[in-house]
């Protein structure tokens, strides 16, 4: 794939060029909880900007209906990349429409634009080819030069992300080409020893990810709520905890085969526990105990990682040459369930290996807990990506800048 550094080199002054990132950052009400995902984006912008292109910004924010939705606007994304650009940011208040044709057709020469939320219209994410392409028309009308540099939406074969591409000349922009080489470095002639960390709630979400990596990873540390699955899988009794019964057949088979190719399978030995879930909105102290994780109470669900387990994960990633991190040990935003995720995080940080932090929340996380996030090898914008990529999946919108 041609990246932006051939297209900087060709020339972009006075071109328009539409730059798909992915600005679909957290908020609460207008108020951006982790710019994350906008700072990704800004080398890109930055660097089209001053060489002179007109740059169109684009990008979906949250799951509307097709339709518009204030809920979903993305005015607070665009007013904060104006901040970190330093420079004015218009804002069309629409994507194909009347506004987005004039916001376009005002900009000069080194002038930033953003559209309005690609998903307000129901042809970026129709299944309908005719549809999608349609979209993709008029959005090919208002660029000249199409960038892709929403690495957290390149697994959707959307219209922006995969139709539009063949209607314009095509690049990869900055954050695209470095997810892609990293996600090499974690599939091909990997570093040893390879240690995965998994977590978060659904085992179900990363299943084919561990098909994959039981012929690739030396090691796999489970936590999070997908963590009680395996452990009701060995017998055990899990109480209330997240639990997907049905996938315990996969999950067994999955122990059994990492046992015959030599693959460790790591799970809790203790977790923190309680009656109820806690309040994520006060954060009122939730008071857990910790048990033996082959000793959870019935009425009792397992909510973080114990002590015990945080040593045990933190010496298994200690050798590590390579390390990939996806989903959070436990409910990580409560202060009382934090520690779990935060010990896994500071044994990336003191790891001498290439580490890897695998988007979506695990990279909230990090920025939560007031990690510096120079202090790991990579941060991934896109969770849902990054475990595509590697269950060996053809990801569209990389597919599309294939020339």
């Amino acid at each position: 794939m041609k990246t932006i550094d051939e297209l900087l080199s060709e020339g972009v002054a006075g071109k328009r060029v539409f730059v798909r990132a992915d600005l679909n950052v957290p908020l609460d009400g207008t108020t951006i909880t982790d710019d994350g995902r906008i700072r990704a984006v800004l080398p890109t912008v930055k660097a089209l900007a001053e060489a002179g292109a007109r740059v169109v910004v684009a990008s979906h924010l949250g799951r509307p209906k097709g339709a518009p939705d204030p809920a979903f606007s993305l005015a607070p994304a665009a007013a904060r990349l104006g901040e970190l650009l330093g420079a004015d940011v218009a804002f069309a208040t629409d994507t194909v429409g009347e506004s987005a044709r004039a916001v376009v057709s005002g900009l000069t020469d080194g002038r930033v634009a953003v559209v309005e939320n690609l998903r307000f219209n129901a042809g970026e994410t129709s299944k309908d080819d005719a549809e999608r392409g349609a979209f993709a028309d008029r959005l090919a009308a208002l660029a000249d030069v199409y960038v892709s540099d929403g690495f957290g939406a390149v697994h959707r074969k959307h219209a922006s992300v995969y139709d539009l591409p063949a209607r314009l000349p095509h690049y990869a922009g900055h954050l695209i080409a470095t997810e892609v080489g990293v996600l090499k470095k974690l599939t091909e002639d990997v570093q040893r020893p390879y240690v995965v960390a998994l977590g978060g709630a659904k085992v179900s979400d990363k299943l084919a990810v561990i098909d994959q990596l039981l012929g690739k990873a030396d090691r796999l540390l489970i936590g999070g709520g997908m963590a009680y699955t395996f452990l009701k899988a060995k017998g055990y009794e899990v109480g209330i905890s997240l639990l997907q019964e049905d996938q315990i057949p996969a999950v067994t088979e999955y122990m059994e085969r990492a046992e015959k190719n030599g693959v460790e399978i790591v799970l809790p030995v203790d977790v923190l526990v309680s009656t109820e879930f806690p309040d994520l909105k006060t954060k009122a102290p939730a008071n857990p105990t910790t048990v033996a994780a082959d000793a959870i109470p019935a009425d009792q669900e397992g909510l973080d990682i114990g002590p015990e387990t945080r040593k045990l994960y933190a010496s298994k990633l200690a050798d590590a040459a390579t390390v990939f991190w996806n989903g959070p040990m436990g409910v990580f935003e409560h202060p009382d369930y934090a520690e779990g995720t935060k010990a896994v995080a500071q044994a990336l940080v003191d790891s001498k290996g290439f580490t890897v932090v695998g988007g979506g929340d695990s990279a909230a996380a990090v920025r939560t807990l007031g990690f510096d996030e120079n202090a790991f090898g990579h941060i991934s914008t896109g969770g849902g990506a990054s475990l595509e990529y590697l269950e060996g999946k053809t990801l569209p919108g990389l597919a599309a800048l294939e020339d």
